[in-house]
């Protein structure tokens, strides 16, 4: 039935769009990619379900089909009811589960490994940075790079051969692991740390000339360079193809870089910095990707000159959360770049559109997992908090709407989760891009809404910097902008992917 009501929506539109455009249906072309996000991750959830034979499995799955299919079809008010009281009763059984977690349901002995040293390393490590980074707006410490760099979470998608821990093809599942941990422990001080590395390696591995690749991807691997990614400025940012601020033009055997560029976290930091710039005519292909050298810096406000001239200032950017990296407005004025720069070498001369697009789909992947980590983070707090805090003689978790609440956050990171699984099993295939969308915008708007109903059963203890559902909540609603902005995602990639398919 579900199937049936997609196929003759997208079939509708699809018709309304090839005689009016797109942007004169953006309301039902937004509606087609949601509604296609949630039944793609119901389906994920039932073969989650199905696979396993796990009981809660199953009723996580069924509660997933139910959301499908009031979003397609709408719900009367006793089917809404006995969602909500099906989702309490996921919450008190899984409270009382004592057999593997949800998160462990389907994963081989391998993965359960990895994923127990992952939360180790959270649990110790990052999350009791969480707060601290946060209220005293501090740069991210080297006992986090530190310890990553030794669980080789900066090398997890790089080959083998370039010091990674790639056998073959990329583990985009194993990446998944690793980033929804360290999420789970603080999106800030843990679950971006290794996103812009794993943009910077795909865009090296499809593309990098063989120099390139020795040169750089080691030290990245290793945690020995971080990495920051320029690529929007202040006037365009979702619309990549309208960068026109930042340029590179030859210079003898090398580059020079001028112009501005917004948005760039962790620049201080990096030693590395992919750019996104202009070398050609206008439109998306006149844009190509390189690398910028720079020695790490203290943040927040930072400026470095180069003995030729150069110089690269960077103003941190005041924002609500997600302050350990910092987040940057760069000048770069006649910074210098070695001729190797250009990822790809002349091959790849006007052609970064493509490859910077097809690394977003790795960061959009892995910010999938980061909003799954905040879920369960917003959850576990919320869960503990409730148990203990008692209103009107009882504790708030012994109450069915607090249940229910509850039961929502979890499952859907389950679901999440499942997409998310299900995104990279397909990440090199061709529609690789748009189920990597397809994950972010489901997890992140989910992972907004988990956070915020978590934060409401602290009540006003919620609302304080002190607790840490403060800072859950200003995490995740990051998660719906960065990395492709979700209106972007619907409009832009999902929708015309589906719209061009009936073609």
């Amino acid at each position: 039935m579900a199937a049936s009501h997609l196929a003759t929506l997208r079939a509708e539109l699809a018709r309304r769009v090839a005689r009016d455009g797109l942007d004169a249906h953006q309301v039902a072309a937004n509606r087609l990619a949601w509604t296609y996000a949630q039944t793609s991750a119901a389906e994920a959830a039932v073969e989650w379900a199905t696979a396993t034979g796990d009981r809660l499995a199953r009723r996580i799955a069924r509660a997933a089909e139910r959301e499908a299919e009031a979003t397609l079809s709408g719900a009367s008010l006793e089917d809404q009811v006995a969602l909500d009281s099906d989702l309490a009763e996921i919450f008190r059984e899984s409270s009382a589960r004592r057999d593997s977690p949800l998160e462990e349901v389907g994963a081989s002995p391998e993965e359960r490994e990895l994923r127990a040293t992952y939360r180790d390393f959270s649990d110790h490590v990052v999350r009791p940075w969480a707060l601290r980074i946060h209220r005293g707006q501090l740069d991210l410490p080297d006992q986090i790079i530190d310890g990553a760099a030794e669980l080789g979470l900066f090398g997890l998608t790089t080959p083998l051969e370039y010091g990674g821990s790639a056998q073959g093809e990329p583990d985009y599942r194993r990446m998944l692991i690793a980033t929804e941990e360290l999420a789970r422990g603080s999106l800030n001080a843990g679950g971006s740390l290794i996103t812009r590395p794993e943009i910077l390696v795909r865009a090296l591995v499809t593309a990098g000339t063989e120099n390139q690749k020795r040169r750089w991807l080691p030290d990245v691997a290793s945690g020995r360079k971080m990495v920051a990614v320029a690529v929007s400025e202040p006037g365009a940012g979702s619309d990549v193809a309208a960068l026109a601020e930042c340029r590179a033009e030859r210079r003898g055997e090398g580059w020079v870089l001028n112009g501005r560029k917004r948005w760039a976290g962790f620049s201080a930091r990096a030693e590395l910095i992919a750019i996104l710039a202009r070398t050609g005519p206008a439109g998306h292909r006149g844009l190509s990707l390189l690398v910028a050298e720079k020695p790490r810096l203290p943040g927040p406000d930072f400026e470095w000159r180069q003995p030729g001239g150069g110089r690269l200032t960077g103003r941190a950017i005041p924002i609500l959360g997600y302050r350990g990296m910092h987040t940057y407005d760069l000048l770069f004025e006649d910074f210098a770049l070695e001729g190797d720069a250009l990822i790809g070498g002349e091959e790849w001369l006007n052609r970064g559109f493509y490859l910077q697009m097809e690394s977003f789909a790795v960061g959009r992947l892995q910010t999938s997992a980061r909003a799954v980590g905040v879920m369960r983070s917003a959850f576990e707090d919320a869960s503990t908090y409730t148990a203990d805090r008692v209103v009107f003689g009882q504790p708030v978790g012994s109450y069915q709407l607090p249940q229910s609440m509850l039961g929502r956050a979890i499952a859907h990171a389950c679901i999440a989760r499942q997409l998310g699984y299900e995104a990279a099993r397909g990440m090199d295939s061709r529609e690789g891009q748009m189920r990597a969308s397809l994950a972010k915008l489901y997890a992140c708007r989910l992972a907004e809404e988990a956070a915020r109903d978590c934060m409401q059963l602290w009540g006003g203890n919620g609302y304080s910097e002190e607790s840490p559902a403060s800072l859950h909540f200003l995490d995740a609603r990051v998660l719906t902008i960065f990395e492709g902005a979700e209106e972007v995602l619907a409009l832009k990639v999902i929708a015309r992917a589906l719209l061009d398919e009936g073609d």
